[in-house]
Parts: C-alpha cells; sequence; structure tokens
C-alpha cells in the first residue's frame, strides 16, 4: 500500500509541473502533490526524500502566492 500511495504522490507532481504554465490551480496541485510525496518518504523512512520533498512544496507554494494572472 506505501508503495501505491508513493507511485500516486509522484504522478500527482509529475501531472502538476507539467501544467503549471496554464495557471496557478496546477502550481498549487504541485504543492500539495510535494507535501503527499514529503509524507511517503518519512513513512519509508527516507527522511532525506522527505525534507527535499517538503522544501519543493514550500517553494511551489510561494509561487503559488506570488502568481500573477
Amino acid at each position: 500500500m506505501l508503495t501505491i500511495y508513493g507511485l500516486v504522490a509522484v504522478s500527482i507532481m509529475l501531472f502538476a509541473y507539467a501544467l503549471e504554465r496554464r495557471g496557478r490551480l496546477y502550481v498549487a496541485l504541485f504543492a500539495l502533490g510535494c507535501v503527499a510525496a514529503s509524507v511517503y518518504g518519512f513513512l519509508a523512512g527516507t527522511w532525506p526524500f522527505g525534507v527535499v520533498e517538503i522544501v519543493w512544496a514550500a517553494l511551489a507554494w510561494r509561487r503559488y502566492r506570488q502568481w500573477r494572472e
């Protein structure tokens, strides 16, 4: 189950990252995918992955908040 969760989290990240330029919503989805991937990293015992993903989530959330349409 954990592997499937990780696959879904990273798939969401990939999908959202590919569509980020289409709108602000995809940037937020990417940030949420990063949070999900971070949770996966910590649950899987790979804390460096979890830390890196939470940093990516923070950067993506910052981009989301600064987005001008």
